[in-house]
Parts: C-alpha cells; sequence; structure tokens
C-alpha cells in the first residue's frame, strides 16, 4: 500500500471559502486512496459544509482556528498577530512535520511571507519561487517565477531553471526538459540587464537543457517545457494569459449564439470544442507550488473552485511521491 499523505487545507482562504475549499478536500480523498485532509478553519462552519458529502470519514479531519487572515491586510503583520488563523495553523503543521504539504487560495502575500518565515528554505535556496503549469497547445509549461520575486538577480533565475526543472522531469515526467528565459527577441543580445546578465549562466549551466529566449507570444504554443523569468514579468505573463483565455472562450460561445444556423453548428462542434477548452483550463493542473521550502505550499487562486482545490491536493501527493524536496537538496550539494 502507498505511504499516506497528509495535506493541510485552509479552509477559510479565499473567496468561496469554505465551500470550495471543502468540496475540494472531499473530492481528492475519493479520487486518491492514500491522501489524507487536514482542513483548519472554523470548525462548526467546516463540520456543517462536511455533512454535505460522503466521503470515508477518517480522511478528513478539523483542526479548529479562530481566525482568518484577510486578503488585504499586511502579511508580515497578518502572519505575526494571527498565530491562530486558519492559515498559520496550517503552516505551522508543514512545519512540524503533521502535515507533508499546504493548499491554499487565501491573501499571497501572508502565503509568501509565512511560507518563507514559519516553513523556511531548503539549506543553499536563495529565493523560492512560486512556479504554475500553464496549459499550452502541446501540452503544459511551468512558469517559474510568476509571483514571489520581483526584484530577483541572476542567481535567483539560475536556481529557478534548475528547480523548475527537477518538477517538470519528476512530477509532469518529461525528460530532459527544455528551459527558456523570457526577452524581447530571440537574439542573445537582446533583453534587459537581468536577461543579458542572467543568459550566460543558463548557457554554460550543465545540469539544465537551455534553448535560449522565448518571447511571450511564443509561451502558449508549448515549444518550451520551463519558462524563467522574474516575478514583475512572470505575474504579468499569468494574468494577461488568463484574460485572454476567459474572453476568448466567452466571446466563442457568444458567437455560437448568434443565430439559428451557428446554434445548430455550435451542437455539432460541442464535444471536440469542449476537449479543447477543457485543455486550457488552468484549473484542471492544480495551484502554483512556492519551490525549495522545507515543506511544500501550494498557492491557488483567491476564486478557486473546488475543482482547483482537488487537483492541488492531487499535485501536493506527487510531488511527496516523487521526492521533490530531496531532489533539490541533492542539486544544491553538487553545486
Amino acid at each position: 500500500m502507498e505511504d499516506k499523505i497528509v495535506v493541510a487545507v485552509d479552509a477559510m482562504g479565499g473567496d468561496n471559502a469554505p465551500v470550495e475549499p471543502v468540496k475540494g478536500a472531499v473530492d481528492a480523498v475519493n479520487a486518491k486512496e492514500n491522501i489524507n485532509v487536514v482542513l483548519t478553519g472554523k470548525e462548526e462552519i467546516i463540520r456543517s459544509e462536511l455533512e454535505k458529502y460522503t466521503y470515508n470519514k477518517e480522511k478528513i479531519s478539523v483542526k479548529n482556528a479562530t481566525e482568518i487572515i484577510e486578503t488585504g491586510e499586511p502579511p508580515v503583520m497578518a502572519i505575526k498577530k494571527k498565530k491562530d488563523s486558519s492559515l498559520v495553523m496550517a503552516l505551522n503543521m508543514v512545519k512540524e512535520g503533521s502535515a507533508d504539504a499546504l493548499v491554499s487560495a487565501g491573501s499571497s502575500g501572508a502565503i509568501l511571507v509565512g511560507g518563507q518565515v514559519i516553513v523556511g528554505r531548503i539549506k543553499g535556496v536563495e529565493r523560492p519561487p512560486l512556479a504554475p503549469l500553464i496549459p499550452t497547445r502541446k501540452g503544459v509549461s511551468l512558469l517559474v517565477d510568476c509571483g514571489a520575486n520581483v526584484d530577483a538577480r541572476p542567481s535567483h533565475l539560475l536556481q529557478f531553471a534548475k528547480m523548475g526543472s527537477i518538477y517538470m522531469e519528476h512530477v509532469m515526467g518529461v525528460k530532459n526538459p527544455k528551459v527558456a528565459i523570457v526577452n524581447i527577441g530571440v537574439e542573445e543580445e537582446k533583453g534587459n540587464q537581468l536577461v543579458k546578465e542572467t543568459y550566460p549562466l543558463l548557457k554554460t549551466c550543465p545540469d539544465i537543457n537551455f534553448v535560449g529566449s522565448i518571447e511571450a507570444r511564443d509561451i502558449p504554443n508549448g515549444d518550451v517545457d520551463v519558462i524563467v523569468c522574474e516575478a514583475f514579468v512572470g505575474n504579468v505573463i499569468l494574468k494577461l494569459y488568463e484574460g485572454v483565455g476567459a474572453t476568448l472562450i466567452s466571446m466563442v460561445k457568444q458567437g455560437m449564439m448568434t443565430s439559428l444556423r451557428s446554434k445548430i453548428g455550435a451542437l455539432l462542434v460541442k464535444p471536440a470544442l469542449k476537449k479543447t477548452l477543457k485543455s486550457f483550463d488552468a484549473s484542471e493542473y492544480g495551484g502554483a507550488p512556492l519551490i525549495g521550502l522545507n515543506g511544500l505550499v501550494v498557492k491557488t487562486h483567491g476564486n478557486s473552485t473546488a475543482k482547483e482545490i482537488s487537483a492541488s491536493i492531487l499535485q501536493c501527493a506527487l510531488f511527496k511521491e516523487q521526492g521533490i524536496n530531496e531532489k533539490i537538496k541533492e542539486m544544491l550539494n553538487n553545486d
């Protein structure tokens, strides 16, 4: 039998808490035998939600937390003052080892601060990056960093590339993943100071399969597996990606309802279109792991539904089963 994996879920974090985090937890434990979930938050409210579902009662437990960290609160102050919050309680479980991972749709700032301050970085990791999987024409690519380090240095981006390669190879099963740095052109001499200084480090690194620069317009094609950038650029790419995707889907649906002919056509193409649109739904792939911490912390969208929460919990299990942190430590020891 597979080893049991315990995932702490911040049941009070996000716009749709606790309804969607609770449902996501139920879906995850029903989908995978060796996953156990601890829901942190206001126990009475969480248990009331759990009563709606059928699941193995031994696989989900509740840990009462009396406080909630709101999205608009200053992250450092919130982590320090609200020690009985659902997020801090879950972070402490990861730190103590009573949970293998944490999933939260709560405050991005508080998750980033709490991950580094409470869980702590792996020795040798300079800056843990947020690394979501983004859908492409050929599957998925890892965007690293998308929100944790807006003032990164070249050495940070080099580590992002190494850790991202480990993740893509061992979690996503991509052999010898292709790595590229986001740039305003494919020529080696192009870019800002950070890109120009980072490029030669990536080019001469024996631990990665570096293929050069990638322009933003080429990212959706899926020709590379690990996309390296600092967090400001990564966050802009991610948000534009999501916005354009949602707009196109809306426009396609609207266009199909404009006439009787288009409605008939819509019925004919619906199965194929549904499959295509599903492959471009970011929620299918879980949240963004904060890579390089002593335990796994995964940030999901603030408006996450149960599907994204469940996918993130299953993502945590794969991360643990593949020993990603051990592989990162091994990589750092060999540097």
